[in-house]
């Protein structure tokens, strides 16, 4: 049998391979609970399972933790590590505390597909979508790190809430991201209520219908623009799945979330989409009046405005702050709940859509721009990555 990463699976898929190994799923329990709660990698200091059990996994399994290529941490406290993930790959994972919580941002992929126009991900291009192990094992590493170096008693969590909004887009590697979603969730491993958990995407209409179904969580939706010429530009997603058919499938999600509302991601691009008049555009789009919403359909939701955190290739700029003011007050005139993102490590490139700044980008995508550069420039072309 050969040796399985632990953290590859959700209590139901641990306790069937434990049922592999002539083994009850209590022991499964208790396996789970020495990971997940306690953070233990060796299954010899795992005091309470049979001598038996031990053996066994010893030779058929173990818990790959993923290896951090750094750690830093920015002044107001935001901690980022950067993950080798293998193959020339590496994922960021932030960590940002506040006085009530502690919100742990997980990447879901080494790169997005997505490209949207704002995002310094996106334009890193996509390497591959993360294992639930490699997933699970951002939250892993980040909540019994913390617990050490904050001296926490036993049972004090470090991490009460868990965004996917790290790189990637999560509901384009759903298979790997509903088994790590379990693990956050269960009692046995890290406890999390579904309102403390949330997932973000740009959109993916048939994945969010699939989610509400299979682990309804929070929802968070990446939508940047309310109408479709615009929002085709910035979120290219949108031509596939454009505002009517996403309107339609949040209004449904709420059927079965653990909040009453969805919330809209909207960042704030100077000239582009923060105007008043895109403001009312907005307000009309949630209230289902819009020419691009579904016809009278009302979703309720929370407004996210997030300050553009500008990189060089965007060729886009952060509206001036005022602006952002005039927008909000806009949204709260009629009547939309309406907060504007406080920029949290943006010293240590932590910041929303800034996950790439250390990562080496092997994608092809950028491999044929570094050839295609070379050969207009007369150069040899030359094998291997570039940094983004």
């Amino acid at each position: 049998m050969r040796a399985v990463n632990l953290l590859d699976f959700d209590l139901d898929a641990l306790a069937t391979w434990c049922a592999g190994l002539g083994e009850k799923r209590f022991r499964a329990q208790q396996l789970f609970r020495w990971i997940h709660q306690k953070g233990e990698s060796d299954f010899e200091r795992m005091s309470d399972l049979a001598r038996t059990l031990r053996d066994k996994l010893g030779q058929h399994a173990r818990v790959q933790a993923l290896l951090p290529m750094s750690e830093r941490r920015s002044a107001d406290g935001t901690v980022k590590w950067l993950f080798d993930v293998g193959g020339g790959n590496a994922i960021e994972t932030v960590f940002i505390p506040e006085e009530d919580r502690g919100t742990l941002c997980i990447s879901s992929q080494a790169g997005c597909a997505v490209g949207c126009r704002f995002c310094s991900t996106g334009h890193q291009g996509f390497s591959r979508n993360l294992t639930t192990g490699e997933i699970v094992g951002q939250l892993w590493h980040a909540e019994h790190v913390l617990r050490r170096q904050l001296g926490l008693a036993a049972g004090e969590r470090a991490i009460t809430n868990v965004v996917m909004m790290g790189m990637g887009e999560p509901l384009q590697n759903y298979a790997e991201l509903v088994p790590a979603l379990r693990v956050m969730l269960d009692d046995h491993g890290y406890g999390l209520s579904r309102r403390r958990v949330t997932v973000s995407t740009s959109g993916m209409v048939p994945m969010i219908e699939r989610l509400r179904e299979d682990c309804p969580v929070a929802l968070a939706v990446s939508l940047h623009a309310a109408n479709d010429a615009l929002r085709d530009t910035l979120v290219p997603l949108n031509r596939k799945y454009p505002l009517a058919e996403l309107m339609q499938a949040c209004h449904d999600y709420l059927e079965r979330a653990p909040r009453d509302f969805i919330t809209f991601e909207y960042c704030m691009l100077d000239g582009v989409n923060d105007s008043e008049a895109h403001a009312r555009e907005l307000v009309e789009l949630v209230a289902g009046r819009s020419a691009d919403a579904a016809p009278g359909l009302r979703v309720p939701c929370k407004i996210n405005l997030i300050p553009f955190n500008p990189f060089p290739q965007s060729g886009l700029r952060r509206s001036p702050n005022e602006r952002v003011l005039a927008f909000a007050r806009a949204l709260q005139r009629a009547g939309l709940v309406t907060t504007i993102r406080r920029t949290r490590g943006d010293d240590i490139d932590a910041a929303c859509g800034q996950l790439a700044g250390e990562v080496r980008d092997r994608t092809r995508v950028h491999v044929r721009l570094q050839r295609r550069r070379e050969a207009e420039a007369g150069a040899p072309a030359q094998a291997g990555g570039v940094h983004a």
